[in-house]
């Protein structure tokens, strides 16, 4: 990959997301608009970037599954392989949130959807950030999402801290999601 970022501005893209910023990067399908889920004052400005109704809670995206759980209760075993069966990789899971997960987070649901990334980028921005980061994609409510930095950057201008350049991961749609209390697909 041509535009891979350097480790430097990795980390510093991680520090601007560690100080409240909202960030645009590449994800499986399309680009993807993010920031720390643990700050809500970020969160809401995320939402107001995109026109995006609260009630929709959203993705929290991670390099590996150790990093999701400070966001879920723990899974029956059967639960937890079969997840761990379509990670890494570009399957959502809606995940039993712990108790003291967000709202906003969640759109007032006792789950919260959950993606163990396989896009090269986005996991390595979650590891230079040091945890899941919120995935929605970059685009306003309603309409299409940005598929590359420049449309990104075309949609939201000045709004954005940051727009991570990269390619993303060439699917054609948004990722499936699977419920974690039936294993059923709620989106393909």
């Amino acid at each position: 990959m041509t535009d891979w970022p350097s480790a430097f501005r990795l980390r510093w893209v991680a520090n601007l997301l560690r100080q409240g910023g909202v960030v645009g990067y590449p994800t499986e399908a399309v680009y993807g608009l993010g920031c720390d889920p643990l700050n809500a004052d970020a969160f809401q400005r995320l939402l107001a970037i995109k026109n995006r109704p609260l009630h929709k809670g959203v993705i929290l995206i991670a390099a590996e599954f150790s990093q999701l759980t400070p966001f879920i209760r723990p899974l029956p075993p059967a639960m937890e392989q079969q997840a761990h069966n379509d990670w890494p990789g570009p399957v959502t899971w809606l995940l039993p949130a712990r108790a003291e997960v967000p709202d906003y987070l969640t759109g007032g649901r006792d789950t919260v959807a959950t993606r163990v990334t396989d896009h090269p980028i986005a996991a390595a921005l979650c590891r230079a950030f040091g945890g899941a980061l919120v995935s929605t994609s970059a685009n306003h409510s309603g309409f299409a999402p940005a598929r590359s930095a420049l449309r990104t950057r075309l949609l939201f201008g000045d709004r954005l801290d940051y727009v991570l350049g990269g390619a993303t991961g060439g699917l054609e749609r948004p990722t499936p999601i699977r419920d974690g209390r039936t294993g059923k697909y709620l989106r393909t």
